[in-house]
C-alpha cells in the first residue's frame, strides 16, 4: 500500500510542473496587455513612455526566461506574488473567494451524494418499473438543464412567489457572510446556488450509479450470493454497491474539483464572488500573476482529489493496491 501511495504522490510533480509551463506560456501568447487595459480604464492618454514605465514596473519587459524562472520559484516556495491589476497580495484576494467556492463545492457535493446514490440504487433495483422511469426522467432533465439557467429560474420563482405571498419581492442576500458569523444569512444566500448546481451534478451521478450497479448485478459472484440464500438487501449493500461505486466516486471527485473554479456563469447569476468569477476577471484584465495562481490552485485541487480517489479505489478494491 505504501508503494502504491508513493507512486501516486510522485506523479503529482510532473503534472503540476507541466501545467505551470502551459499556463505561463499560453498567457503570454493570448492577445492583450494589462498596461493598455489600465490606460483605457483610467481614461488616460496612450503614451509610449507611460506604457514602458508600467511594463518595467510589472516586470513585463524582462526576458521571458527570467519571468519563467521567477514564476517557477514562486510555485516551489508557495509564493503567489502580487496581482498586476490591484497590486495587492494574491493571497489576500483569494482568501474570501476561496471560502465561497469551497463552501459551495462542499454543499453541492453533499447534495449530489445524498441524492444520487440512493436514487441510482433504487432505479437499478427497480429496473423497467415506473420508479426506474421516473428517476431516469428526472436525471435526464437535470443533465439537460444548465446550472446557470436553472439558477435564473430559481431567482425568478423567488421574486414572483414572494411577491404573491408576501406582497413584496424577496431576493437572497448579496453580501457573503461566513457561516461562523451568521449561519442563517449564509444558508439563505448559498442554498439556492447549491440547489441549482447540486441538481445538475446529482443527475450525472445518478445515471452513473444506475449504470454501474446494473453491470455489477449481472456478474457471477452476485448470482452466487443470491444462490446461497442471501437476502437482496445484503447482496446489494455488501457485494454489488461497493464495486459499483468506483466510477461514481470518479465522477463526484471530478465534479468537486470543477466546482472550485468552473462556475463562472453561475456565480454571475447569484452574484457570488468566487474563484470562477475572479478567474474570468483576471483573464479579461490580462492579469498574468492572478491567472497563473488561480490555474495552479485548480491544478492542485484536481491532482489532490484524484489522489484521494485513487486511495479510495485501493480501499474499496484490494486488487488495485496489490496489483
Amino acid at each position: 500500500m505504501q508503494k502504491y501511495i508513493l507512486k501516486r504522490v510522485l506523479l503529482i510533480i510532473p503534472t503540476v510542473l507541466g501545467a505551470g509551463i502551459c499556463v505561463f506560456f499560453l498567457m503570454r501568447v493570448i492577445p492583450g496587455d494589462i498596461c493598455l487595459v489600465r490606460w483605457v480604464d483610467y481614461g488616460q492618454d496612450l503614451r509610449p513612455e507611460l506604457l514602458k514605465l508600467c511594463r518595467d514596473h510589472l516586470g513585463l519587459n524582462d526576458p521571458v526566461f527570467f519571468q519563467f524562472l521567477h514564476f517557477i520559484k514562486g510555485v516551489l516556495t508557495f509564493d503567489l506574488g502580487v496581482s498586476m491589476w490591484t497590486e495587492r497580495p494574491i493571497i489576500e484576494e483569494l482568501e474570501l473567494r476561496f471560502a465561497v467556492s469551497l463552501q459551495v463545492a462542499i454543499m453541492a457535493t453533499m447534495v449530489s451524494v445524498l441524492v444520487a446514490i440512493p436514487l441510482g440504487v433504487l432505479s437499478a433495483v427497480k429496473q423497467n418499473t415506473w420508479v426506474d422511469y421516473a428517476v431516469r426522467i428526472v436525471s435526464i432533465t437535470g443533465v439537460a438543464l444548465p446550472s446557470f439557467w436553472l439558477g435564473i429560474l430559481i431567482i425568478l420563482s423567488l421574486l414572483i412567489g414572494s411577491q404573491i405571498l408576501f406582497g413584496e419581492p424577496w431576493m437572497p442576500p448579496i453580501v457573503y457572510v461566513s457561516p461562523f458569523v451568521d449561519p442563517i444569512d449564509n444558508l439563505s444566500q448559498l442554498i439556492w446556488p447549491v440547489i441549482a448546481i447540486g441538481f445538475r451534478y446529482s443527475s450525472v451521478a445518478t445515471r452513473m450509479t444506475r449504470s454501474a450497479l446494473l453491470d455489477i448485478l449481472r456478474d457471477d459472484y452476485v448470482r452466487t450470493a443470491r444462490a446461497k440464500g442471501l437476502i437482496e438487501k445484503l447482496v446489494i449493500n455488501r457485494h454489488a454497491l461497493r464495486n459499483a461505486l468506483l466510477p461514481v466516486i470518479t465522477i463526484i471527485g471530478i465534479e468537486f474539483s470543477f466546482l472550485m473554479g468552473g462556475l463562472v456563469v453561475t456565480e454571475q447569476v447569484f452574484n457570488l464572488n468566487g474563484l470562477g468569477r475572479l478567474m474570468f476577471e483576471s483573464v479579461l484584465n490580462s492579469d498574468y500573476n492572478m491567472t497563473q495562481a488561480l490555474v495552479m490552485i485548480c491544478v492542485l485541487m484536481f491532482v489532490s482529489i484524484n489522489l484521494l480517489i485513487d486511495l479510495f479505489y485501493a480501499w474499496l478494491d484490494p486488487r488495485i493496491r496489490y496489483g
